[in-house]
This record gives structure tokens, C-alpha cells and sequence, in this order.
């Protein structure tokens, strides 16, 4: 065989295909091909269950293809897409309110979750050995926060952080049988792919695979499902279910044997109608209508079962569906399936050979999807090899199945670390009063493990080659809550008060343990904190410095030794200009003042005492009425005799006496009065109650007095 060709094998559950493609620059030429039927039932699910069967029918295709382009010694193949095992599993974190905060975190969650559906796939296995099996790639269905479902972790708290992923696992035994069938057959493995990456290599450009599209790949007794995403194939899956059904339902509908159904099935197809004669020797037309409606019943079946599975590994319904294989011509399958998927018709495609852009058009190209597999393991496993490498683990060798791009994260996951338990443990939490209630402050959360690669440290991202050596190390404990006043509390904006011209700023004072903290302080266990803020008239003059306090709010002095509060005294407090009590909730900016009811005097010392300052007596004097008054107090502050107007002051020492009171006479009222004497002339005479007197006679309360001039 030329340098320049490449042999490839699709070993399949009925037939073996082979092709031979040559290599032109940057396209490929399909040069030969060959497809022989397996003798005996020695495929199941793409599993070789009899390799000597399996191995001979191989030896056929290579030695018709060996007559016309000499020995093929190395050969391109492909593992089949429904011998992978698809996992669900999921995985959690405690967060305990933290957030997460870095993207290496959500990648150990994922693979934590990984290695939990590696440990269920190796229950279902007889040997219980997840190392039966290579991870072939997983995607992440959800991430969840305290249950609900969130897009991204990053930045996000709760209590319980999880993730939801489905991983795909190749059972070692697959490879294995599929060497040893080739071993026997004389051929030396060039290359090996898995099939629906092959087909989809082929199918859908690099440029277009980050879109949600499902390949199936109908052969004769499954339907293998892959599914694209984000630029890979995210999940696999398989129906046992195919092509073989519609076989079967043809030969019951119309009497046939099985490969005469077939050749039946397929010429309707192609040319829309088929004379055939049944085991009774009755002949009838058979056109394409009459075939679908005569086994509609089984077209549906296939149709449901392969639109569920897809909707069970995609989680929705995908942008498209490409069909390949035989039994993707199955008669009005397309518009069936497209119905379940709930897709417009043109979203579900039969996809022939003629689709492969970088496959030149030569008059030798079979006819429709069948090819596109074969074709796609040459192209893919030249393009794409998987090749074994060997990774140290922890001092551990392990084998890994390179079937793309391998990660610490991949090595992790083969060797059987479960990343989450190298996690530090959480710091002991802090429990702790808060203004009497009871609060809880969870701990340091623990460090994640450091990952070395070749003695550097590295990321569970970092890519990894043969014979690397890798060490991951548990990560260190947490601490308890380092938690100051200030980020447990917050900021509390001080209440600024204007009062006697200056600015007062109200800030919280803090309490730990009854001592007055600073905002700083880091809170420690069974700390008892009470947090109080000025709010009130009364708190303002309790929270300033005493030396501040400008409220006097009793007027206390002593008369006559006995204790007396003076009332009439008593400050009053105002804010904004409007009277308040001491209960007032204050406000930022309000401008408080406190101003005295009244000035105190011995005039409302007096007031209080009910004592009369004056005697006086009420007279008319030429029939107006005059107040005659006199103290009949004496009112001392020590040896100094105080007036009714003086001022008094707290705590005064002050003595009253009755005075004695002195008769009044007619002249006293000439204090109160102002006399015009100014066209006075003559002589004249003092009335009182209408009787002559002098100035020294003694007048009484309600006398009547007079001046009367004598006239010329």
C-alpha cells in the first residue's frame, strides 16, 4: 500500500466495512472499498463477544482490498459509541455562607462529582474496579445553590455549593477485544477513534461545533447518540433499537423473509415502490405510502425511543439532529423524530457522504449515510490518534487512555482520588450574643490541596504529557472566625447634632463583655456584644463628655434650710426651633438647644413658696385708684437682703421673714402718683372720706383721699 493511503475498519454489529482514502493536500480520496457480513452473531452492542468470528471476517475485507493495492499491515479503527457508559452523578461543598470565590474550587466540585459517578459505575461492575474503565470526558448539567439552580458559582454563598455532572466512561475490555481481533487478522492498530467523533470530525467543521447537536448513527441493531457542545462531544448513549426493528416489521406486515424484507425496506426507499412475492407465492406492489402506513406503528417506536434518549443525556431538546447509518432511511423517520424533539422539520437531517466537505467527489462513492462512519474513523483517527500514556500519581503509575488533551483533573479522576477529601477541614465556629440574641460564625473555610506537576505547582486545568509526574498534598485546616466588630456589624453612620454653635457626631459604642471596644476588635468566642447608639434628647447629653452636659434639669436651693425645687425654673429643650422632651428621637442635622423657662428671681421663688412679697391696700386719690403697697418680706442671701427682681441661683441659701407691717399714711400716696401743680394757686385742703386731714393721718384699704384748691 502507498505511503500516502490510509486503510480503516468500521467493525460493525452486522457488517465490516472497509475503506482505503489517500491523503491529497488537504482533502482526502476515497481509492477502494469493501463491506463483508458477519457469519455469525459474533458483534452485540458493538462488542466483540467471539474475536476468532469477528477477526476472520476482517481477514476477508483486508485480503480483497490487499489483491488490488498490496499488503495492509496497519489499520485505522474505531471504538464503537454505544459501548461507552454514561454517568449522572453529583457532588457538594459546604460554603457556610462564604462565597466562592475562584475557579479552581467549581473544578474540584466537578471532579469530586466525576469520581462519585466512577464509584457508581464500579458498583454496577462484577470486579467493583472503576479501573476497569477510562473517563472519556464529562459536562456539567447544573450547579446548585442550597438546592436551587444557578449558571455560575463565582461570587455566590449559601450554605451547600453542588454540582451536577454526566461523565462517559469506555470499558477497557472494548479496547482490548479490539486489539486482539486485529492481531489475529495480521494488522497492527495505526489508530483508534471513537465512532461518533469520527463521524462528527467529518461532518461538522471545527468553526461550528460549539452548537447543541445531536448525531445518530442508525445501524442495524442499536442507534448510538452523541452530542455536541461548547466546541465537544458532551454525552453518549445508545438504543437497542435500529435498523433491524424496521427489518422485522416489514417481514411480519408482509410475509418475508428477513433479507428479502431488507432488500424490500430499502428499495421503497430509493425508489419509492417494490414488487415483491411472499412465502405464499402471492405478489404485491408495495409503494412508499402503503409502507408507512402499514408500519407506522414501529417507525414511531424507533422514533420515540431514540428522541428520548436524546432529551434524557442533552437535558432539553438540542439545536439539530444529523442522521446517519442504514437505518437513518427508515421511511418518514425524519418528520417523526423531528415531531418528538419538538423541532421544525429542517432541523432533522439525513447526512450522506457527500456532506464530508473534505472528501473529493470521485465516480466511485457509494451511495447514502452508510459510509460515513468508515470514512470518518480514516480521516478522524489520523487527524485526532488516541495513543496510551503513563502518568506517576502519588508515586502510583497509572495507564491513561488519551483519547483528547489530558489534565491533572483526568489523571485524578483514573487514579481514584477523591479530591474533595484533601479539602482542610472548616475552622470551629464562633458562637456568640449579640444584643441578646445568639449568633453563629462559621469558620475559616479550609484550604483547597496543592498540586505539583514535575515538582511546580499546577492547576487540576494544567495539561499533562507521558511520563509526568504528579503530587497532590491536603490542603491546610481553617481557622476560626477572624471577625472584626466592623465587618460583622457593618458601618453605622454617626447622627450628626448641631448644638450651642458646635457639631456632634453620635457614633455607636460597643460593648464586649460589658468593656467598651474599639470597631476593630476581633470577636471572640462566647463574646457577649451589646451595641449602643445615641438615638435620643437623652442619650445625646448621656453620650457627650460631662464636662459638656449643659442641662440642668432640676433648679435646686435651700430657704430657710428646707429643700426647694424651683419649677418655674426648669430648662427647655428645643430641636428645629420646636419644644421637645427628653424622649425625642433626634435626626441627622437637627439643631438642638436648651433655654431656660423663665429667669429665676426671688419674685418666682416667692411665687412657688405662695408668699406675697408686698402688703398693700387699694385707695382712690381724686377718684382715681392708687395701689399702696410695702415689703412684708425680707428676703436674705446671707448677710445680703435681695429685692423681688434679684436674680437666684442653684443651690442658694436664702432666708425669708415677715417683716412688721408700718401704718400707711395720706402722704405715701404721693409716691405713686404725679401731682400738676402747674395752675395751682391759693391754698388747699386734704380730704379724706371727705373730711379734712393732715399728711401723717393714717389711711386704710378702700379710704377715699383728695387735694382741694381754694379759689380766689
Amino acid at each position: 500500500m502507498k505511503d500516502d493511503y490510509i486503510f480503516a475498519l468500521d467493525i460493525g454489529t452486522r457488517s465490516v466495512t472497509g475503506v482505503i482514502l489517500e491523503k491529497t493536500e488537504s482533502n482526502y480520496t476515497l481509492i477502494d472499498y469493501c463491506v463483508r457480513e458477519h457469519r455469525v452473531r459474533s458483534m452485540v452492542d458493538g462488542q466483540i463477544h467471539h474475536v476468532e468470528e469477528v477477526a476472520e471476517v476482517i481477514k476477508e475485507v483486508k485480503q480483497t482490498l490487499e489483491a488490488s493495492h498490496g499488503p495492509l499491515l496497519k489499520v485505522c479503527v474505531a471504538a464503537a459509541g454505544r459501548s461507552l457508559k454514561t454517568i449522572t452523578s453529583s457532588a457538594t461543598i459546604e460554603l457556610n455562607q462564604k462565597p466562592v470565590t475562584d475557579h479552581e474550587t467549581i473544578k474540584h466540585l466537578e471532579l469530586s462529582a466525576v469520581h462519585n459517578a466512577q464509584l457508581k459505575l464500579a458498583s454496577e461492575d462484577t470486579g467493583h474496579n472503576f479501573s476497569n474503565y477510562y473517563c472519556v470526558g464529562y459536562s456539567v448539567l447544573h450547579y446548585k445553590i442550597d438546592e436551587d439552580i444557578i449558571g455560575s458559582l463565582i461570587d455566590q454563598s449559601g450554605q451547600v455549593a453542588s454540582a451536577e455532572i454526566i461523565a462517559t466512561f469506555l470499558p477497557k475490555v472494548v479496547v482490548e477485544s479490539l486489539l486482539s481481533a486485529l492481531t489475529r487478522a495480521n494488522l497492527e492498530m495505526d489508530a483508534l477513534t471513537l465512532e461518533p467523533i469520527a463521524a462528527i470530525q467529518v461532518l461538522i467543521p471545527e468553526s461550528m461545533r460549539r452548537l447543541n447537536v445531536a448525531l445518530v448513527d442508525i445501524g442495524a441493531g442499536t442507534s448510538d447518540i452523541a452530542l455536541t457542545n461548547s466546541g465537544t462531544v458532551v454525552a453518549y448513549g445508545m438504543v437497542p433499537i435500529a435498523g433491524d426493528e424496521i427489518t422485522e416489521a416489514v417481514s411480519d406486515q408482509y410475509l418475508l423473509d428477513f433479507p428479502l424484507a431488507e432488500k424490500t425496506k430499502l428499495q421503497i426507499v430509493n425508489e419509492g415502490q417494490s414488487t415483491v412475492q411472499d412465502i405464499l407465492g402471492f405478489e404485491a406492489t408495495i409503494t412508499y405510502d402503503n409502507l408507512v402506513n402499514d408500519i407506522s406503528e414501529s417507525i414511531d417506536k424507533l422514533a420515540t425511543s431514540i428522541a428520548k434518549e436524546i432529551l434524557h443525556l442533552n437535558g432539553k431538546q438540542p439545536k439539530a439532529v444529523m442522521l446517519i447509518g442504514g437505518g437513518s432511511q427508515t421511511p418518514d423517520f425524519t418528520s417523526r423524530l423531528a415531531n418528538k424533539l419538538q423541532l421544525p422539520p429542517n432541523r432533522v437531517a439525513i447526512r450522506d457522504i457527500e456532506a464530508i466537505q473534505i472528501l473529493n467527489s470521485t465516480d466511485n462513492l457509494p451511495k447514502g449515510p452508510d459510509f460515513v462512519t468508515p470514512i470518518g474513523i480514516a480521516i478522524a483517527a489520523k487527524q485526532n490518534p488516541i495513543h496510551y500514556i503513563s502518568i506517576k500519581v502519588n508515586e502510583k503509575i497509572i495507564r491513561m487512555f488519551e483519547m483528547k488533551q489530558l489534565t491533572i483533573g483526568d489523571c485524578l479522576v483514573q487514579a481514584g482520588i477523591e479530591i474533595n477529601k484533601l479539602y482542610g477541614k472548616p475552622g470551629i465556629a464562633s458562637i456568640i450574643t449579640l444584643n441578646g440574641k445568639s449568633i453563629t460564625l462559621p469558620g475559616e473555610l479550609g484550604q483547597a490541596p496543592t498540586i505539583l506537576l514535575n515538582k511546580k505547582e499546577a492547576t487540576v486545568d494544567s495539561i499533562v504529557n507521558n511520563g509526568m509526574e504528579i503530587e497532590i498534598l491536603k490542603g491546610l485546616d481553617g481557622s476560626q472566625p477572624k471577625v472584626t466588630l466592623s465587618e460583622l456589624l457593618g458601618d453605622i453612620a454617626p447622627i450628626q447634632i448641631h448644638f450651642n454653635q458646635q457639631v456632634y457626631d453620635l457614633k455607636p459604642t460597643y460593648y464586649v463583655n460589658n468593656m467598651i471596644k474599639d470597631q476593630n476588635y476581633i470577636i471572640q468566642d462566647h463574646d457577649s456584644i451589646e451595641v449602643q447608639t445615641p438615638k435620643t434628647v437623652k442619650d445625646f447629653f448621656t453620650f457627650i463628655s460631662s464636662d459638656k452636659k449643659p442641662v440642668q434639669n432640676e433648679f435646686i436651693l435651700f430657704v430657710n434650710q428646707d429643700k426647694i425645687k424651683l419649677s418655674f425654673a426648669e430648662n427647655q429643650i428645643t430641636v428645629n426651633n420646636m419644644a421637645v422632651s427628653l424622649d425625642y428621637r433626634l435626626s441627622h442635622g437637627d439643631k438642638l438647644n436648651v433655654i431656660p423657662k423663665n429667669i429665676p428671681t426671688v419674685q418666682l421663688l416667692l411665687k412657688q413658696l405662695n408668699k406675697e412679697y408686698y402688703h398693700n391696700i387699694r385707695v382712690t386719690f381724686n377718684q382715681e385708684t392708687i395701689m399702696i403697697k410695702q415689703p412684708q418680706l425680707k428676703v436674705k442671701k446671707g448677710d445680703i437682703e435681695l429685692n423681688e427682681e434679684d436674680r437666684i441661683y442653684p443651690n442658694d441659701k436664702l432666708s425669708v421673714e415677715e417683716k412688721e407691717i408700718e401704718p400707711y399714711i395720706f402722704q405715701d400716696v404721693f409716691r405713686y402718683i404725679e401731682l400738676n401743680l402747674t395752675n395751682a394757686s391759693g391754698n388747699f385742703t386734704l380730704l379724706k372720706n371727705n373730711q379734712p386731714t393732715t399728711f401723717y393721718e393714717q389711711i386704710v384699704d378702700g379710704d377715699s383721699l383728695a387735694i382741694v384748691w381754694d379759689l380766689e
